[in-house]
């Protein structure tokens, strides 16, 4: 109907239009990034962080580890993380790096990392549930459980339960506050339901879909929020002297979607609008350092601010039915107990 032209010249303006979006939103990322402007310094501070090996985790380790801070780089592949370690002690002149084994898809490899670490380690100071997968297919781990909940909830609640003595002894005979970081993610919004009769998605109805991958993963970040606040609460009676928050660490452009081609994609096709993984690490650096954080507790922040976490991710009660039924399911023994 119109000459070409005056098509190509239309074509031309709506590239030009959706470039300059592009840059607007661009720009708009770049504005509103946390940034961690602290610093403070960690020395004689010991510090676990899940997940160590790559990513965020890696670029919380380098950052804590030029603090001073004895860095405990909790991985399942030990030679990805010894050469992870080298890194770090190369690029922060720190030493005291070291690589000890967790599995957080087997419970045995947890409580055997959590044995080591209380053998040997007479203090922790931070203790970050950094770890996670997410995109792959359900599967499920030799515990029956299924492998992004466990992975990226139920292994690191059982961590938690385990090292929370040490925790607690490590605040009260330093008189300092004792920080539990749990890094979860804005996709928890997407899930709109708890069944607590079926956290292992076996008979969910999105089981087989494309879908499932996806509410699983959001429900096992919806559950390390809950899991926080249920922490925090547990441990009031304790003031500040040990405090728990979540996060999200925003769009992070790392091997987090390597176990999906689907994942993988989405984030090459966005890279322009991902974090890097120096900057996906800033917030969980803040509350690790930051001293105005020190004495907050319960919260959900993003991008070095506290925010506001799903409607669902508030709810007390289902916060306590989760601590519960997952006390259940990871075999939790009334000698693990802390409560």
């Amino acid at each position: 109907m119109f000459p070409f032209p005056f098509s190509a010249f239309n074509f031309q303006n709506s590239v030009i239009v959706i470039l300059i979006l592009m840059l607007i939103i661009k720009l708009y990322i770049e504005c509103t990034k946390g940034v961690c402007k602290s610093t403070k310094r960690l020395d004689g501070k010991t510090i676990i962080i899940t997940g160590a090996n790559t990513g965020i985790g890696k670029e919380t380790a380098l950052d804590l580890a030029s603090r001073g801070g004895r860095i405990i780089l909790a991985c399942r592949d030990l030679k990805k993380a010894s050469l992870t370690k080298d890194d770090i002690v190369q690029k922060s002149g720190n030493c005291n790096v070291l690589v000890k084994k967790l599995d957080l898809a087997s419970l045995a490899s947890v409580r055997q990392f959590a044995k080591d670490v209380l053998e040997n380690e007479p203090k922790l100071h931070l203790l970050i549930n950094n770890a996670g997968c997410g995109g792959n297919n359900k599967q499920y781990t030799q515990d029956g459980l299924e492998n992004q909940m466990q992975s990226n909830y139920f292994g690191h609640f059982l961590l938690t339960n385990l090292l929370l003595g040490l925790m607690i002894k490590t605040a009260e005979n330093e008189q300092e506050n004792v920080r539990i970081i749990n890094v979860s993610s804005d996709i928890s919004y997407f899930c709109r339901s708890l069944n607590f009769e079926d956290l292992n998605f076996v008979q969910d109805r999105t089981a087989g879909t494309f879908l499932a991958p996806y509410k699983i993963y959001g429900t096992s970040k919806l559950c390390n929020i809950l899991f926080s606040m249920e922490l925090a609460n547990k441990l009031e009676h304790h003031g500040n002297a040990i405090t728990v928050n979540s996060l999200h660490p925003g769009s992070v452009y790392t091997e987090f979607g390597r176990f999906s081609s689907m994942f993988s994609a989405m984030m090459i096709i966005g890279i322009p609008f991902l974090k890097t993984p120096k900057e996906g690490a800033q917030t969980t650096i803040y509350l690790a350092v930051a001293d105005e954080v020190a004495n907050v507790t319960a919260q959900y922040f993003r991008d070095c601010k506290i925010a506001t976490p799903s409607k669902l991710a508030q709810d007390s009660g289902m916060a306590k039915k989760l601590w519960d039924v997952s006390e259940t399911l990871v075999h939790l023994q009334s000698n693990e107990k802390f409560f």
